[in-house]
């Protein structure tokens, strides 16, 4: 239950964070001048802990929506399996968030 919680309230954050990820598209993508303002922006904590945020949502709403297609071909029914799987998903986010947190810093 707890991991399907999760997986909807990282669904909803993902809605609220698109405006702020269209805006850092449009940023990055309307001229050169831009770009480099925006390079120099990221290089701001405060802005980097909210990508480092908005990945950390869409690292676990991916983990999470892969192990759901997994269980609809029927894996992973049982709930010994569903268990599993949700260990499996908190797992490897943890891993995709750590690896995130590098890249950024």
């Amino acid at each position: 239950a707890i991991a399907s919680i999760t997986h909807r309230i990282t669904g909803v954050a993902l809605f609220v964070a698109l405006p702020i990820l269209l805006w850092m598209a449009d940023r990055s993508m309307a001229s050169p001048e831009s770009f480099a303002d925006f390079k120099q922006m990221m290089s701001a904590p405060l802005l980097k802990l909210v990508v480092w945020a908005i990945l950390a949502a869409f690292s676990y709403h991916l983990a999470a929506g892969i192990r759901h297609l997994v269980m609809e071909s029927g894996v992973g029914e049982s709930w010994e399996g569903g268990r599993r799987g949700a260990i499996a998903t908190f797992v490897v986010t943890v891993v995709l968030i750590v690896l995130a947190g590098a890249w950024l810093w």
